[in-house]
């Protein structure tokens, strides 16, 4: 009666905007220009975004893994019981399918997310980009790489200089998130490759993570970061000034996108 009647089982469907975003479409138009410009020079294009937190020791996780008996966890998910917490932080390379995954242990900040770029171009990107003069990132807009603070921009002018390198900064809009490839590219695989696992110690997961690969060849490369990071870090007195120095903001949507100039 049920399949006579059009009824079957249907899952919910994330659709409904929370809100209109002013130049939403613009910014997703903007974004496939800079993806093709990027593409034709073969120059990075970066991916990247904080995957959630994690608790180590033996707490439940869900999904099911292959084992010859039953594997006991603890009955709660307090985190006083826990070894810590590990912050998982992705870079996704489009052009070569490859993820590089940190995995902290403080706080996800963006002199974190700096840190972790710059490790990944020094030891893989600068050998497969010879040419490159600028970068692109893809990004959220909020978080430990926010469009609106002005620490974020700070730290990002300190990495430019750094590497001697430009970098293109371009942020998706509000509630834009899951269009970020590194959400369904690497973190997915991420959450499948970690399915039913205890995370027992730090180094265990990095060995997880570094096996986590696909049949389109996805390879994951996992490094650990245990460097304290504060929260609440100030802007130089004088960086608020001279910003335009460095920062070049785009004429149409300079609040996603603009362009870090090495000094």
């Amino acid at each position: 009666m049920l399949q006579l009647r059009g009824y079957k089982k249907r899952k919910l469907v994330k659709m409904n905007d929370l809100s209109q975003v002013e130049k939403r479409n613009e910014q997703f138009e903007k974004i496939a220009v800079y993806r093709k410009q990027f593409t034709d020079m073969n120059f990075p294009i970066l991916s990247i975004d904080t995957k959630k937190k994690e608790l180590l020791g033996n707490f439940y996780r869900s999904g099911s893994c292959y084992s010859q008996s039953m594997r006991r966890v603890n009955d709660h998910d307090f985190a006083s019981f826990s070894q810590g917490q590990i912050i998982p932080h992705g870079i996704y390379d489009i052009n070569t399918n490859t993820g590089y995954v940190t995995l902290g242990t403080t706080k996800d900040t963006s002199e974190f997310v700096c840190d972790n770029l710059q490790r990944v171009w020094t030891q893989h990107l600068q050998y497969l980009y010879p040419q490159a003069h600028t970068i692109m990132i893809l990004c959220d807009g909020g978080g430990s790489n926010a469009s609106a603070h002005y620490i974020v921009k700070q730290d990002l002018c300190k990495l430019s200089n750094q590497l001697k390198l430009n970098i293109l900064m371009v942020h998706y809009p509000p509630y834009c998130s899951k269009y970020n490839p590194i959400e369904h590219r690497l973190f997915s695989q991420l959450s499948r490759a970690w399915q039913g696992v205890p995370f027992y110690n730090i180094q265990f997961v990095k060995e997880l993570t570094d096996k986590t690969s696909t049949s389109t060849g996805l390879k994951v490369f996992a490094e650990i970061n245990t460097k304290q990071y504060h929260c609440k870090r100030q802007v130089t007195e004088n960086f608020k000034t001279n910003l335009n120095n460095q920062v070049v903001f785009d004429d149409k949507i300079p609040k996603w996108n603009y362009l870090i100039k090495t000094a």
